[in-house]
Order: structure tokens, then C-alpha cells, then sequence
């Protein structure tokens, strides 16, 4: 198969000013490139999700990073076929991911990370390097943990990300003695997620720096079941970075998999098992 759309994922806390301009100009260098996808501008920064040639995508990253405030963004990469998006959408928002805590500011601190290869080592030994036990907790929403997620993570069951802060606070006497792990799809969520759970007292924390598609990347699918939700038409990809073969349900919504699309109440562009039960 021949995967000639790099497809790309980053975000960046900064301050940033001058929106309404900053968007005409990220539009219009896009739109010149061919990519497609989606952007989020905010005073916060900026989180993005693109697909394109290589040659043209990788230009205007290097575009991007002329401005200095987007210089360190560090973008995670898989490959399709096709190109996933169906549009170029450039969109100013009040938060690059809404969390509804104006005190949690990632900008010029961030939260602590570990990497993925240290993640696997304390997974396959069932602790940190001090010994401690190790927590991974789920940040995402409840449909995406059902696609995949790590072995024994906890899922807080929210149906979006402002619900995190109120769930979390319940797990806080039961993990003293762990050291907690918090992971999203590329991290940008565990940005805020840590540095809250850090101001509610919770001493041991962590990010997985880049997330899932980074830890896929860079040790695959080691203690990972299922695939991880992407935001764009491939729906899922596989720990090599491939498309799982997922779709998104016409009439529901809901996310099928390949073994389910094979069932009697799948019915292309009309329902899946979900909308007949």
C-alpha cells in the first residue's frame, strides 16, 4: 500500500495574541500547501491535527516555527493512503482543550513527564524505579478508552474532558502510596490533567510524554490492548501506526469495529449493532 499522506499532531502552550491574523495567515499558507485538517487557536496556543504531501506539510512546519512562540513544537507523525480530512478548518476557541480550570496555565510550566521506553521498564516490572506501584490513568473520553487502552488502566468514565477535575479527586486517598501515570491520545490533555491533580495534592504524578501515538512509536503495542482513536477518518490506529479498519457509524456515531462490521445489524450508511439493540 502505498501511504503517500504524512499525516502530523502537535500542540504548544504559549501566549499567543493577534488570533483573527495568525488564523488568515495559518489558512491561507494551508490552503496554498493542499493540507487539510484542523487547527485550534487560542491565547492559550495552538493544537493541530494535518495531512498533506510530506514535501508540503514539512514546509510549513518549517514555516511555523519561524515564529518563535512555535518554534519547540514537536509534531508526532503516521502515514495513510488517502488523505483522512475532508477539509482545512483553522478555528479560534477559548482553550486548545477545554478543561473549564482557568488557574491550570501549562504555559512556561510544564507538567513532569515520563518517556515511553522508562514506561514499558516500570510496566514490565510492575513498578517505578523507587519501587512504587504504577497507576495508568486514562484521560480521555469513555468511547475512545473503549477502543483500546493500556492493561488495567483506570478509565474516570467522562464523557468530555470537563469532567475530568471533578472525577479524579475521588481516586486521591487510594493512590498516596503509587506513582500515577496519566496518558492521552498525543498528550495534550495530561498537560492540564497533571498540573490539576498537582494542586489537589496528589504528590506522585506523571504524563506520558507525547501520549499514546509517541509510546506506539517508539516501543509499540508493549502493554497496550486494542487501538488508539484518532481524530480524522482513519478513526484508529493500530500500535504500528497503522489504520485498524475501524468506522464511525452513519446513523449512531458510535465507532465499529472491523469484527462488529461483519455482524447482520451493520449496515452501511444506516446502523451497527449498537443503534438496533
Amino acid at each position: 500500500m502505498d501511504e503517500k499522506f504524512l499525516n502530523i499532531s502537535a500542540y504548544r502552550f504559549v501566549e499567543l495574541d493577534g488570533l483573527a491574523e495568525m488564523r488568515e495567515a495559518m489558512r491561507s499558507r494551508c490552503v496554498e500547501a493542499n493540507l487539510k485538517g484542523t487547527i485550534l487557536l487560542a491565547p492559550e496556543g495552538i493544537n493541530m491535527f494535518l495531512a498533506g504531501e510530506p514535501d508540503k506539510l514539512n514546509s510549513w512546519i518549517e514555516w511555523l516555527k519561524t515564529d518563535s512562540r512555535f518554534a519547540a513544537v514537536e509534531p508526532k507523525e503516521s502515514w495513510s493512503d488517502h488523505q483522512p480530512f475532508n477539509r482545512m478548518l483553522v478555528k479560534l476557541k477559548k482553550e486548545i482543550i477545554t478543561m473549564r480550570q482557568p488557574q491550570v496555565r501549562p504555559i512556561g510550566v510544564r507538567a513532569p513527564v515520563v518517556k515511553a521506553v522508562d514506561l514499558k521498564r516500570w510496566l514490565d516490572v510492575g513498578h517505578d524505579d523507587t519501587g512504587r506501584p504504577v497507576v495508568m490513568l486514562d484521560t480521555r473520553n469513555g468511547f475512545e478508552v473503549e477502543i483500546g487502552t493500556f492493561d488495567g488502566a483506570v478509565d474516570p468514565g467522562i464523557l468530555h474532558f470537563s469532567q475530568f477535575p471533578q472525577r479524579v479527586i475521588d481516586f486521591q486517598n487510594e493512590w498516596k502510596e503509587k506513582t500515577v501515570v496519566t496518558f492521552c491520545t498525543g498528550g495534550i490533555r495530561c498537560e492540564k490533567a497533571v498540573l490539576y491533580m498537582q494542586e489537589k495534592g496528589f504528590d506522585n504524578v506523571l504524563q506520558l510524554d507525547g501520549g499514546i501515538l509517541k509510546y506506539f512509536e517508539e516501543v509499540g503495542g508493549a502493554h497496550y490492548k486494542g487501538e488508539c482513536f484518532v481524530f480524522d477518518r482513519r478513526v484508529a490506529l493500530t500500535p504500528d501506526l497503522k489504520e485498524a479498519g475501524n468506522v464511525e457509524c452513519f446513523n449512531c456515531r458510535a465507532i465499529v469495529s472491523p469484527e462488529d462490521q461483519r455482524l447482520p445489524a451493520y449496515v452501511y450508511g444506516k446502523s451497527c449493532k449498537r443503534c438496533v439493540q
